[in-house]
Formats: structure tokens, C-alpha cells, sequence
């Protein structure tokens, strides 16, 4: 005869709050890490390769359209998205999937958000007080000054997102 604890909740599985916000998690965590690393290995590249005049342009217009409704939430909602996690996990008693959200919101919010707002939003203000020269060395001194900085810095949150990434998957690999 088999006993069954009446307490306990039944829960269909996976429809638990922290397997919902763990998924979500891990969704924003890879949507801010795709927007970083795409800036690696093709907008950043085409924009080396142009005109210089063009690519000043170019980075100030994207630079001033990323403030968006469809950037946001994975900008500012992972690091929220993974503390949700973190502690609906530890409510749950799934510390080691706690523990994966909660470092993955600590590597993000330093090396991601914190990163972003401390290096490259600057650097990204003053190219945009920038006005583009006509002449194309002017311009190529601009870029050059400006662009390998940039990638420096952007390739650190790219990394340090991708880390948030993969403790995001830890995370999800870790719930019973």
C-alpha cells in the first residue's frame, strides 16, 4: 500500500512559477546575449568596412533607435527576470537552480547592464554629440578613436552575457 502526503500541493508538472520564470529567465538571458554578440560578428564589422562618415552616422542612428519597447525588456527585465528565478527556485527548495539564477543576475547585472551603463552608453553619448565631417580622414580619425574602444568593451558584456546564459541553462538543468 503506497502512502501519499495530502499536504502537498499538487502542481501539474512543469507549470510551477519557478519553471515558468526559470524558461523566461533563460529566454531574456539569451535574447540580450544574441543582441551583444550580433554587434561582434556583423554590425560592428560592417560598420569598420564603410565609409567612415557612414558609420558614424550609422552607430549614432542605431545608438538613438535601441531606446525601444522591444530592447527594454530584455535589457532591464533579465537581470528582474533572473532574481525572480532565483528566488522562486529557492522557494521551491531548488537551491542549486537558485543558485545558478542568482549568480546569472550577479554576472549580468556587473557585466551586462552595469557594463553597458557605466562604458558604453557613454561612449555612445559622445559619438552622438559627434557632428559627422565632410571630410573622410576627419571621419576615419573619429571612427578610429572611437570604434576599437568600443568593441573592447562590448566583447566584455558579450562574454559576461553569454556566462549569464549558460547559468541560466545550469539553472533550468538543475530543477527536479
Amino acid at each position: 500500500m503506497m502512502m501519499t502526503d495530502i499536504t502537498a500541493p499538487r502542481t501539474p508538472p512543469g507549470s510551477a512559477p519557478h519553471r515558468l520564470a526559470a524558461v523566461v529567465a533563460t529566454l531574456f538571458s539569451g535574447a540580450i546575449f544574441g543582441f551583444f554578440y550580433a554587434w561582434i560578428c556583423s554590425t560592428m564589422w560592417g560598420l569598420d568596412a564603410a565609409d567612415p562618415r557612414v558609420a558614424i552616422a550609422a552607430m549614432q542612428a542605431m545608438n538613438n533607435s535601441v531606446r525601444n519597447a522591444v530592447f527594454a525588456p530584455a535589457f532591464f527585465g533579465t537581470p528582474a527576470m533572473l532574481v525572480l528565478a532565483a528566488l522562486l527556485c529557492l522557494r521551491a527548495q531548488q537551491r542549486r537552480a537558485a543558485g545558478a539564477f542568482g549568480a546569472a543576475a550577479l554576472v549580468y547585472g556587473i557585466g551586462g547592464l552595469g557594463l553597458t551603463m557605466a562604458v558604453n552608453v557613454p561612449m555612445n553619448e559622445a559619438l552622438a554629440g559627434v557632428a559627422v565631417p565632410a571630410s573622410e580622414a576627419e571621419a576615419q580619425a573619429i571612427w578610429q578613436a572611437w570604434s576599437p574602444d568600443w568593441q573592447a568593451w562590448n566583447i566584455l558584456r558579450t562574454l559576461a552575457s553569454g556566462v549569464t546564459l549558460a547559468l541560466s541553462a545550469l539553472g533550468l538543468l538543475a530543477l527536479r
